[in-house]
């Protein structure tokens, strides 16, 4: 009797990736394995011809001996995995779920010997003044971090020494426990997943392969950035175990407070305290920004709380866009430290400014009819 068509098992078209054969895979595993069908006889077949199909067309090789020559390209040997390896016949079905389903959660199941780690990534805080931030910079900075070790070559054995594979797991890095239904694989308690052990550990690191130093680095600030902003240094974190790559290093900004402007995204606030004459006639004032100083045109009759508006003379964020501007909210001073001839000038221009009914303050004339509205209708 003929064998099946490998594709029309799987139900898949003859140029199937191999994510939808190892999808299609997936479904006939969870439908028939042998696991899920005890002593069904027609599902435990249909299964073995969905492994041997899977097996096939996902080894580039076979698949393509396969295309051209059928069933007689394929060694039947290989195909059924000589030596544990692929799917056996008699897999457990937490087998078939850790090799087809492991991607799902993080990676197929490794094989035997040590795994490589990748390094822990590292944050450094690092405070900037408004300008630095506004402008861009240079810094440089110190991060203790972990390297490979010197004396061993992070192997973490003496000099002269290696580490030995682990007896417990193997050199799996991971032992097999059943429970029930499943078979789970969990951490080798002995070697803690590296699978190997160290019997003569290094003096210098003491077996952990790696060392801590302060290592100094140069940092770009580009111009524009705020608090809450990262910079990243990939590579620069800590150094991964086992041979796996380093880590990255994350520079988190933070802006220190500033003697004269607030920063919110990319507009600035300043705020100008003025005297009272200017206030009521006028005039001009020399208001500082992060480019220099500029003329603030003050009109007549300003309030205090008034807010002028300087274009273009904030912050560029480092995200682009256009150049925010610089709020200048005007605070009006009330003279202090008066002599007595200027107190008597000042109940001169008081008489003077009450005499006129109350024009000159007009704010205060309509507040304080509010008031006296306000107790005449809680009257009975």
């Amino acid at each position: 009797m003929a064998k099946p068509d490998f594709y029309e098992i799987l139900g898949v078209a003859r140029n199937a990736s191999e994510a939808e054969l190892k999808k299609a895979y997936r479904r006939l595993a969870m439908k028939y394995h042998p696991d899920r069908n005890p002593g069904d006889k027609p599902s435990e077949e249909k299964f073995k011809e969905a492994k041997e199909a899977y097996e096939v067309l996902t080894d580039a090789r076979k698949r393509a001996a396969y295309d051209q020559f059928g069933h007689a390209g394929v060694d039947p040997g290989a195909a059924a995995g000589a030596g544990g390896a692929g799917f056996g016949a008699n897999a457990s079905f937490s087998d078939v779920f850790g090799e087809v389903f492991g991607d799902i959660f993080g990676g197929a199941r490794q094989g035997g010997g040590a795994r490589a780690h990748r390094g822990a990534d590292l944050r450094y805080n690092l405070e900037l003044s408004l300008e630095d931030a506004v402008r861009g910079s240079t810094v440089k900075i110190r991060v203790p971090t972990h390297v490979a070790c010197k004396t061993c070559g992070g192997s973490g054995a003496k000099k002269g020494t290696s580490p030995t594979t682990c007896s417990t797991c193997g050199g799996h890095g991971q032992v097999r426990m059943q429970q029930g239904f499943f078979s789970l694989q969990q951490t080798c308690p002995r070697c803690r997943g590296s699978g190997t052990v160290i019997t003569d550990p290094c003096p210098t690191c003491h077996g952990e392969g790696r060392s801590e130093e302060q290592k100094t680095l140069s940092v770009k600030i580009p111009a524009g950035v705020d608090t809450g902003d990262r910079i990243r240094l990939a590579g620069e974190g800590e150094v991964g175990q086992m041979g796996g790559p380093p880590g990255d290093l994350y520079v988190q900004i933070s802006v220190l407070d500033h003697a004269l402007f607030v920063r919110d995204g990319s507009d600035l606030y300043c705020e100008v305290p003025i005297d009272l004459t200017t206030a009521a006639l006028g005039g001009e004032l020399d208001v500082p920004t992060l480019d220099g100083r500029v003329k603030l045109k003050i009109p007549p009759e300003t309030q205090t709380g008034k807010v002028f508006r300087m274009r273009g003379k904030g912050v560029q964020s480092v995200r682009g866009g256009a150049t925010g501007d610089l709020l200048c909210k005007v605070a009006v001073e009330t003279p202090v430290n008066l002599t007595s001839k200027q107190k008597d000038l000042l109940r001169e221009f008081d008489q003077s400014v009450r005499s006129a009914g109350g024009k000159h303050s007009p704010r205060t004339t309509t507040w304080l009819d509010g008031v006296k509205k306000f107790f005449d209708d809680m009257k009975p």
